[in-house]
């Protein structure tokens, strides 16, 4: 598992580490509109996963908003940010700064997306900030485990790694 700590306490993560070159792990989480998403939901385009502990953290705003900004240069592909806020606090944030590129994603049921990519935190029952890039075919082509939940993740690796996809 991959080493994270939070406030330099280091945590305890649950599931599975995901690496470069893995199948996608499938999940489930809620839409805004309470609606059931899942990788399926968005077959067949590149995905680029900003997972982030929670959206009213200046880290976590600054990283959504960075990849809501680059989100508009890419084709075919889904920003998804996922976090254990509920549906109502993602899209009344959303709402409030602007945020029409990315989809905002709960995990808050069952940590279903963070314990299939290894980055529920045990101790605090929120998701370690981290970085996947998922491809067309559903393979993982990058992932950055932040090894400090509130510094920022590699914006430009992460960009690099969307436009290299396919």
């Amino acid at each position: 598992m991959a080493n994270i700590t939070f406030k330099e306490k280091a945590v305890t993560l649950l599931g599975n580490e995901v690496k470069v070159g893995d199948q996608a792990p499938d999940f489930k989480v809620l839409a805004n509109d309470l609606s059931e998403v899942t990788l399926q939901n968005t077959n067949g385009s590149v995905r680029l996963i900003s997972v982030v502990p929670s959206l009213d953290t200046g880290v976590c705003d600054a990283q959504t908003r960075r990849f809501n900004e680059e989100a508009v240069k890419f084709d075919n592909v889904k920003v998804l940010t996922v976090s254990v806020d509920l549906p109502f606090a993602q899209k009344r944030w959303c709402g409030a700064n602007g945020i029409e590129n990315v989809q905002t994603l709960s995990d808050h049921r069952d940590l279903s997306f963070g314990e299939a990519y290894g980055v529920a935190i045990q101790e605090l029952r929120l998701l370690a900030r981290a970085v996947f890039v998922v491809d067309s075919n559903d393979k993982v082509t990058y992932v950055e485990y932040v090894s400090e939940a509130t510094n920022h993740p590699d914006y430009e690796a992460a960009i690099k790694a969307v436009s290299e996809a396919k």
